[in-house]
């Protein structure tokens, strides 16, 4: 079942079976999301090119600067798909957009990005590019000290980029959780 907070059409959130366990799976934002979400129930959550924090503080030296979100921020609403296109072709995807992007989720995310902050958070592994420009080796570690993290040579896109490497990590660890 695939959750969909809205970025580009309408939001898809729908009833979480009951009387087994529920293995969530958020990429890069949506572990944030995952986390911060107390009423979502889940067994365990794998992260993937995801981190707890994403700006910058004075006590998480591994974030993104705050001005590369507010430069993000005060453009979004002029030119909102012009700023995810960047994004995207940032993170290595390139195509059209799937969709109209909705400006006010996208603002949203990003005062996320610079304001939401969950750590400590536990999480049951994490699947991180080596060579993500987004999401730094250095803030991954920041993020989940301790954890299992699963490290791949690619970038922030990885469901993308090696579906297969993320699928055989989530059928193990899913056998660990059931």
């Amino acid at each position: 079942m695939v959750w969909d907070l809205g970025y580009f059409g309408a939001p898809n959130q729908p009833a979480l079976p009951s009387g087994r366990p529920i293995l969530a799976v958020g990429h890069s934002f949506g572990v944030l999301w995952l986390l911060q979400e107390t009423n979502l129930r889940h067994d365990a959550i794998i992260a993937i090119n995801g981190f707890t924090c994403f700006a910058q503080h004075r006590d998480f030296p591994a974030g993104i600067a705050p001005r590369i979100l507010a430069r993000m921020r005060k453009r979004i609403t002029s030119d909102a798909a012009g700023v995810v296109a960047n994004f995207r072709a940032r993170c290595g995807v390139t195509g059209p957009l799937p969709a109209e992007p909705n400006t006010q989720k996208l603002v949203e995310g990003l005062e996320a990005l610079q304001n939401r902050d969950m750590r400590p958070a536990k999480v049951t592994a994490c699947l991180c590019g080596a060579g993500d420009e987004l999401v730094s080796q250095a803030m991954s570690r920041a993020c989940f000290p301790g954890e299992k993290i699963y490290w791949h040579e690619g970038g922030h896109m990885l469901p993308l980029t090696a579906p297969a490497w993320c699928a055989e990590r989530l059928r193990e660890l899913a056998c660990q959780v059931s």
